[in-house]
């Protein structure tokens, strides 16, 4: 994917990027390039390939949730950023916390922030199991995000616990969403929340299937969630 290819196909679904936004597009895949070399931050470094994949993917979730109100999105597990500073970018106005386990990435991120002018963003060094029974943060945050971090019978007890009552959590997921989604109804529903959507479609170019759920918090979650760090993953709730 070429640039004029991704600013015209992102023309398509209505959103409009300006000569700025492209330029900060620019900065972010030469400081993830530059800072790959000294840390694992991604298996892509093809110019073409963070394009699609990593960008043009992120804001994938924009085609089917609105991020032109005023929203404070908290991404779980976001590694490199991603979705959430493709989708700040995207949508200037947003205010986005990310927390991620390895203090190296919020390393990154801080520097990232600074060379692209984000505002509005924040960086916490955290596992999710203990970020998720903060005061301040617990059911604080209108939108959670989460890509293709672990099924989503774990990520439902991750992310569910710091969505609003009301707001979303909205997983991104590659192929067999359906099954995850069967897999993961018991705990989704624990937690207080209700699979709203799933859209499925294909990543243009490599024709790659990708699913965005939708899953609305219906309910507070119990206080007994989410537990321990590592428990989740360890012994799901099934």
């Amino acid at each position: 994917m070429i640039i004029e290819q991704f600013k015209q196909m992102l023309a398509d679904k209505g959103i409009n990027l300006t000569a700025a936004q492209l330029e900060q597009y620019e900065t972010y895949y030469e400081t993830l390039v530059e800072w790959n070399e000294k840390m694992n931050l991604t298996a892509i470094t093809d110019k073409g390939e963070v394009y699609l994949k990593h960008f043009y993917d992120s804001i994938t979730a924009a085609f089917y949730f609105d991020f032109t109100k005023p929203l404070h999105i908290c991404d779980v597990g976001a590694g490199a950023g991603f979705p959430s500073i493709p989708i700040k970018i995207a949508f200037p106005h947003i205010e986005v916390t990310i927390v991620d386990s390895l203090n190296k990435r919020i390393t990154f991120l801080n520097h990232l922030a600074d060379v692209l002018h984000l505002d509005k963003v924040h960086f916490i060094h955290d596992r999710a199991e203990t970020f998720g029974v903060k005061p301040g943060h617990r059911e604080a945050y209108e939108v959670v995000t989460a890509r293709a971090v672990a099924r989503l019978s774990v990520l439902s007890e991750l992310c569910l616990p710091l969505v609003k009552v009301g707001g979303c959590f909205i997983a991104m997921k590659a192929a067999n969403a359906m099954e995850e989604a069967s897999a993961g109804q018991k705990a989704v529903t624990l937690l207080g929340g209700k699979v709203e959507n799933t859209f499925t479609f294909s990543l243009p170019i490599e024709e790659s299937e990708r699913n965005i759920m939708i899953i609305r918090k219906e309910k507070q979650t119990p206080k007994k969630y989410p537990r321990k760090p590592g428990t989740p993953n360890k012994t799901p709730i099934e």
